[in-house]
């Protein structure tokens, strides 16, 4: 079929409707770039400001807010446009927190020229591992004796006034600042994040962690109690130099992506702005660690209520508030008080119960078992759900079984009243309802050290203010406890202990008569 035009068209009606089309063309043009129709959110939805975009809270409308902090740490290349970005630690290595002022001429001038105090957290990131914080950490305690998660590198940090770490908050420092003088915080993180995730086979996907900082200024009684900004970032936390190796292989997973998957991948920035968030509520921990107290008097102790090994459920000398917790001292060594699970323990209380003997890597696994449920685990389901040598250990030790000690000797603390009885018994003029105290020492390991630190258990003193022990031999003579005469002993032996000022020192000499 052929087209025709059945009426010619000139030359001057072409033009014509040419420039009709390219006017119409032109004319939205102006109206498009008015004031009433542009919009920034447009631009900044745009990939390349989403890093910008995601320092902001969502109700914030752009708000310039008074502080910023800035982590120098890379953040990794293998995390998409929409997620929150991810930076990886060193464990222990100090990383620098730039403590920025970024308030308005005339904003906040209550603050001008006085200190804020900031409160710096490592916390978890998973809302389900959020639940269990205390229970997490109170594991990480028990397993890492001594160390904390998060540390201040005070000789390296700039402008911070009155650093302080608690030492029941392993989590948490605090630090004064000002904002108008240039202040970075260096901190060290000590726990990797492997460590709270079960252990299988070898290469475990670790936690991830947040760093926060909540900052606060003064209030009309001189307390940092009023909250001015909070923000945090997610970190993981790999061994020394594995957060090196971990970017390195990021970014060469990234290399070899085809051009249009790399565009679904923020690039790593060379350091982590931490964004806007909710202020941290605060939370108080029981201290498990009470300071050691001892009583040092002349010739004679206070006798503690019962003595033996942890194994032999011995009553703590140190009473602590919370009394599922109990705990006592002596030297640098933690003893916790083996209570049996109860049938009628709550879920929180098998928790307690698992954290106190050792079972912390499965605290998650029995999160919503009571005490009964526990107790009706048979030993093959434990063994099937903890392995062999774990589930064993743990199967005993819900029955409640307790090894034999090796040698038990009984003790009793000479005194006055204690002579007189035993001077009237010997002459026969005592009463026949007269009784002596004693008290069971368990020994596992039948050298003198042990003794000693068992005897000053029951004293309720240090090992180190027993100087010897001696037991009474033939004629009166006193004979040196050697490590062989305690194997030589017989179970179940009695002594009546005496003891003598060592006039060198403040110590005392043990006599087993």
């Amino acid at each position: 079929m052929a087209w025709a035009l059945k009426l010619p068209l000139t030359d001057e009606v072409i033009e014509s409707g040419l420039v009709q089309d390219f006017d119409a063309s032109l004319s939205g043009i102006g109206q498009e770039l008015g004031a009433g129709a542009y919009s920034m959110s447009d631009v900044l939805a745009l990939p390349i400001f989403k890093q910008e975009e995601s320092n902001l809270p969502p109700d914030s409308d752009n708000k310039i807010l008074p502080f910023q902090y800035v982590l120098c740490a890379a953040t990794s290349p293998a995390v998409k446009l929409h997620d929150e970005t991810l930076t990886y630690l060193n464990q222990g290595q100090s990383y620098e927190i730039r403590m920025l002022d970024n308030r308005k001429i005339g904003e906040l001038p209550e603050i001008t020229g006085k200190m804020v105090k900031s409160i710096i957290r490592v916390v978890f990131h998973d809302r389900r591992l959020q639940y269990t914080e205390h229970q997490q950490l109170e594991g990480w305690r028990w397993n890492r004796p001594g160390d904390r998660i998060l540390d201040l590198d005070i000789p390296m940090s700039v402008g911070i006034i009155d650093p302080r770490a608690n030492p029941t908050q392993l989590n948490t420092v605090e630090f004064l600042w000002d904002p108008s003088k240039r202040t970075s915080v260096f901190i060290q993180v000590h726990c990797i994040s492997t460590e709270f995730t079960m252990r299988k086979h070898g290469g475990e996907k670790g936690v991830p962690f947040r760093i926060q900082i909540d900052t606060f200024k003064e209030n009309e009684n001189e307390e940092y109690t009023e909250h001015l900004h909070s923000a945090s970032c997610q970190v993981k936390v790999f061994k020394p130099k594995g957060a090196d190796r971990k970017q390195k292989t990021d970014r060469e997973k990234m290399e070899k992506r085809a051009p249009q998957e790399k565009e679904k991948y923020q690039p790593s920035y060379e350091t982590t702005i931490l964004t806007e968030c909710c202020p941290w509520p605060e939370v108080t921990y029981v201290s498990n660690s009470p300071s050691p107290g001892f009583n040092s008097t002349h010739n004679s102790f206070p006798v503690a209520e019962g003595n033996g090994s942890p194994n032999h459920q011995p009553e703590p000398v140190i009473p602590v508030a919370d009394v599922s917790k109990r705990c006592f001292i002596f030297g640098s060594v933690l003893f916790f008080s083996s209570q049996n699970l109860l049938p009628t323990a709550t879920p929180q209380d098998a928790q307690q119960w698992l954290l106190r003997n050792r079972f912390s890597p499965f605290c998650r696994l029995f999160t919503n078992f009571s005490g009964a449920d526990l107790l009706k685990l048979t030993r093959e389901d434990v063994i099937q759900i903890c392995g062999p040598a774990d589930g064993i250990r743990l199967f005993n030790a819900l029955k409640g079984r307790v090894v034999r000690p090796r040698l038990t000797i009984y003790v009793c603390q000479e005194s006055q009243q204690t002579r007189d009885q035993q001077v009237k018994h010997e002459n026969g003029d005592a009463a026949a309802n007269t009784f002596f105290v004693y008290h069971a020492i368990y020994l596992e390991e039948l050298t003198s050290a042990e003794l000693t630190e068992k005897i000053a258990q029951l004293f309720n003193i240090l090992p180190r203010q027993i100087n010897q022990i001696f037991k009474q031999g033939p004629t009166g003579i006193h004979v040196l406890v050697s490590d062989e005469m305690i194997q030589n002993f017989q179970d179940e032996v009695c002594f009546v202990l005496d003891t003598m000022k060592d006039d060198s020192n403040d110590g005392y000499h043990i006599i087993l008569k």
